[in-house]
């Protein structure tokens, strides 16, 4: 249990840093965008290194890492977190499921049958750094219950976001190289049921499954999910690999790969107004999805599951508290602008796809905190 909390603590403060962070260079990147240098600095991002643009290196491999630690996480929630017990991980399960699907249902209610339909699945994810964030300024009024509930629900819903881009964002498929990467992933789980706990060889493994993997045709950051599974896992701290690796991967991703991956994917010149973009479909798909879809998925899936008795509300937890982090669900950011990229060709979609992620999560990222510092205010936890 100690080992849990610790990583959990860890996890927790590297996110909500990485959060704030990740504010700092949104606001940086669009200004920079939008000022005379713009043009120069938005080419830097499209430089060709190695038969890819940078941008194309930071979204394909340096978020594999993202994913990677997002894995590992998840794994830890499997075995000795908020997930590894049934009637605890229903909670985060059923909200996190309500929050995929009343999202996707209302983009398709503005976008069926447009070629923006392809975008069904950007308000369907939660930026888990965002999120912790700006649950993080509200304090240690926050009863811990809530902030693990909030974790558990924005890793099963990133889980649920990694399913959708495997399964609808393979544009073209070479089976021998999936095939490849597929064998050398089955490859590491042996290693691991051999009680392999060196690292070396995984983290080779991994980059090969890497490149075949990218080769194939389904997106490479899902290696980095598939990555953390084949690590080995021991609840004693000192002999578990997949700790050793989550603990290393915590500050270079908060503080580095998704601060450049803000800095790179949003270089948004401000060509069309606010007004115009969240009045399109494209726009209202995702704004209503994002601000209204999310909130009212988490919420509503999570009181079905506490009635149904599937479930209960962890202690100081109100169904008020469950509606502000419903809000907070509705911080796509990073992981909606990453299906954004899967999801369209069009430069001016995938931009307009952007602002309205950036203003809808805004405008949820605001309501949240507003709801949870009202109805917090009577609970000081320590």
């Amino acid at each position: 249990m100690f080992l849990a909390t610790r990583i959990f603590k860890e996890f927790y403060q590297s996110e909500k840093s990485g959060g704030l962070i990740l504010l700092a260079c949104t606001c940086l990147s669009l200004i920079l965008a939008n000022s005379d240098i713009g043009g120069p600095y938005m080419h830097v991002w499209h430089v060709n290194v190695g038969g890819m643009s940078v941008e194309h290196w930071i979204n394909d491999a340096l978020m594999a890492v993202f994913f990677l630690l997002i894995g590992l996480e998840l794994e830890r929630e499997v075995y000795v977190g908020e997930l590894s017990n049934i009637k605890n991980a229903l909670l985060p399960m059923a909200a996190a499921l309500g929050g995929m699907c009343v999202p996707a249902g209302i983009y398709v209610l503005f976008n069926h049958g447009m070629p923006t339909q392809t975008g069904t699945g950007i308000p369907t994810a939660t930026d888990i750094a965002f999120a912790l964030g700006i649950l993080s300024l509200l304090g240690n009024r926050v009863p811990p219950a809530l902030k693990i509930f909030l974790t558990a629900l924005a890793v099963a819903d990133d889980l649920g976001a990694i399913i959708i881009i495997s399964l609808f964002y393979t544009q073209t498929l070479v089976l021998s190289n999936l095939l490849i990467a597929l064998g050398i992933f089955v490859v590491l789980l042996a290693l691991n049921r051999l009680k392999v706990y060196s690292l070396i060889p995984y983290l080779i493994g991994g980059i090969v499954m890497w490149y075949f993997m990218h080769l194939s045709g389904v997106h490479a950051t899902i290696t980095g999910v598939l990555l953390a599974f084949a690590v080995p896992f021991e609840r004693k701290e000192g002999k578990s690999p997949s700790y050793v690796l989550q603990h290393y991967l915590h500050y270079p991703v908060a503080f580095f790969v998704l601060p450049l991956f803000a800095l790179a994917n949003t270089a948004i010149p401000f060509e069309s107004k606010w007004s115009e973009i969240v009045s399109e479909p494209l726009g209202l798909g995702i704004s209503m999805g994002l601000i209204i879809g999310k909130p009212v998925g988490i919420t509503t899936f999570a009181y079905l599951a506490v009635r149904l008795g599937l479930c209960r509300l962890p202690r100081l937890v109100n169904r008020y508290h469950i509606l502000g982090i419903g809000f907070l669900g509705g911080i796509g950011f990073t992981m909606s602008i990453f299906i954004t990229m899967l999801a369209f060709n069009d430069p001016i979609m995938i931009n307009n796809a952007k602002l309205a992620v950036l203003l809808s999560s805004c405008i949820a990222a605001a309501i949240g905190f507003t709801l949870l510092n009202f109805t917090l205010k009577r609970y000081y936890v320590r």
